[in-house]
């Protein structure tokens, strides 16, 4: 076989092998979905608290989505939310509650 033909034919074979780049880090693609972004537990409370005088009441909870779905679970996750017992919750709870016990700055 001429050298010519091999290289031709040794060149075919290096190419078919060749494996598409993988996508850039950080870059999305087709199989990859978009991360949801966090709610702003602030924003959260503020929706709940329909009085606005900065303290969630059970009352108010059990009237939100979570109440709504499932008024026993959602009073049981009110209460463990009002550590102090208070019967409302602040929105330094409602934040250590909902950032894994760190506080948003």
């Amino acid at each position: 076989m001429p050298l010519l033909a091999v290289l031709a034919i040794g060149s075919t074979l290096a190419l078919a092998d060749d494996k598409p780049a993988a996508p850039a880090a950080g870059s999305a693609d087709a199989t990859t979905t978009p991360a949801k972004p966090k709610r702003d537990p602030a924003e959260s409370f503020k929706k709940l608290d329909t009085n606005g005088d900065g303290k969630l009441t059970l009352e108010e909870f059990l009237a939100g989505p979570q109440g709504k779905k499932d008024p026993d679970k959602a009073k049981a996750y009110f209460q463990k939310i009002d550590k102090d017992n208070t019967g409302s919750i602040t929105l330094e709870q409602w934040v250590a509650a909902h950032s894994g016990g760190k506080k948003n700055k």
